[in-house]
């Protein structure tokens, strides 16, 4: 079968098919056999792994990961994909091509049927509007995984990982961090994709932990918390507390525990770790 991770066989394979990238779908695709190859090593894929692939596009990384893993399921969105991958892929027997939008498939139920109820590894090249919303859904949605191996926007690779003072910690470092360990693989050149995005990329490593790093007795408010004290920055935590439609307790009570948290009412959600916003969810509670 001829390697995808070439370029020259990517084009052959567009052309064969009057393949036209869909900017809805913000599709990219690898065409560095090197950054495939650290992918595969990174998720640390063996024949013992059912691994879940999200957005294979026209199969590039699905041929590296059916050579590497036990079974691939691959979920792709686009119709104008699917004949391709049944081309792309037909010498794997060890792969199912489900045509779905990735944020309405029941993971859980997926690894239950297909998976002997083993949990997956996730691997993609994720369009970079949506990876925030598929990251959260996998974690929030309590799929049985134990790691996510994904190409995402540099910046977001950083957000992931960033801690708390800097420009770049966010609702989403605390919420990646809550529920894995992030490792940065590499980062990606523009050139390594096809159409060429306009950002620079990273490969990053998300190791779900087996238990939280804090504990907290609503993890539901925990990440309102969160939330609501991102969605003003410049707002004090108090301030930006009081503001949010989606936090029910009075000032009054925001006050008070905020200054039980002893980190002073003038501090602003960006300072506090992640220890801090559990504490604070349970003194509401």
């Amino acid at each position: 079968m001829a390697d995808l991770g070439n370029p020259k066989n990517t084009i052959a394979v567009l052309q064969k098919y009057q393949f036209n990238f869909a900017k809805k779908f913000g599709q990219n695709f690898l065409i560095d056999t090197h950054v495939l190859d650290k992918i595969i090593q990174a998720a640390e894929i063996t024949k013992e792994d059912y691994v879940l692939e999200i957005g294979p596009g026209i199969g590039t990384m699905t041929q590296y990961l059916c050579e590497a893993a036990k079974a691939v399921i691959a979920v792709e969105i686009d119709d104008n994909l699917i004949p391709i991958l049944q081309d792309t892929l037909q010498a794997y027997d060890n792969v199912t091509v489900l045509h779905q939008d990735i944020l309405k498939v029941d993971l859980t139920e997926l690894v239950r049927e297909r998976c002997e109820g083993k949990p997956i590894k996730v691997v993609a090249n994720l369009p970079y509007y949506i990876t925030t919303p598929i990251i959260m859904g996998l974690f929030e949605g309590q799929v049985p995984l134990t790691s996510v191996t994904v190409m995402v926007q540099k910046e977001v690779a950083q957000r992931m990982q960033a801690g708390p003072g800097t420009k770049d910690y966010g609702a989403l470092s605390l919420a990646v961090q809550y529920f894995s360990q992030p490792y940065l693989v590499a980062n990606v050149p523009p050139n390594c994709f096809m159409p060429r995005p306009k950002v620079g990329s990273a490969v990053i490593r998300l190791t779900r932990h087996e238990k939280p790093p804090v504990e907290v007795k609503d993890q539901r408010l925990l990440f309102a918390l969160i939330r609501a004290s991102f969605n003003q920055r410049r707002k004090t935590l108090v301030n930006g507390l009081s503001n949010s439609p989606e936090i029910s307790f009075s000032k009054e009570e925001i006050l008070k525990a905020v200054e039980a948290l002893g980190a002073g009412l003038t501090v602003r959600g960006e300072a506090l770790t992640l220890e801090q916003f559990a504490r604070l969810a349970d003194l509401l509670k």
